[in-house]
């Protein structure tokens, strides 16, 4: 798998608002519509972080319009994640529930593990500044393991 490009990717955090959202605008904006691309969380208790619009946004990436969802709720709406080739896990408790529900699929599941931001920082720049880290982080994963950004 790490020498092919996937077909499909999902990437999953704890609440589906901050960091899976990141990776899936940034994964959809360099890589475009190489792979079908999607993200989820372990619950779904929270609306996409404001502050993770925000930097997406600095990036080009748009996540104003979405709507967390739960691996629960993927199921629930036809999203079979054995259709999926590859489930990035970006936090320890999405990676266990990944690996949980596709013991008996074949499909790859890696784990980056990329800080939550949401607690860090007392002042809007501050937290700006945790929340570009991840971006940026993120964003590094993603050009390392899938190479240059598709043109176009």
């Amino acid at each position: 798998m790490a020498n092919r490009f996937p077909s499909s990717v999902l990437f999953c955090c704890d609440h589906n608002s901050v960091r899976s959202p990141i990776a899936e605008g940034l994964m959809k904006k360099l890589y475009g519509q190489r792979a079908y691309v999607q993200s989820a969380g372990v619950r779904n208790d929270r609306e996409v972080d404001g502050f993770s619009v925000a930097v997406s946004l600095e990036e080009g990436v748009e996540l104003d319009r979405h709507r967390a969802r739960s691996f629960e709720e993927m199921v629930d709406w036809g999203d079979d994640l054995s259709g999926f080739d590859l489930i990035v896990a970006l936090s320890p408790a999405s990676q266990r529930q990944a690996l949980e529900l596709t013991r008996f699929a074949h499909i790859d599941v890696e784990y980056w593990p990329i800080m939550d931001p949401s607690g860090l920082g007392e002042t809007r720049e501050a937290k700006l500044a945790a929340y570009r880290q991840v971006r940026d982080q993120i964003k590094e994963r993603l050009l390392a393991r899938f190479g240059p950004p598709t043109e176009g």
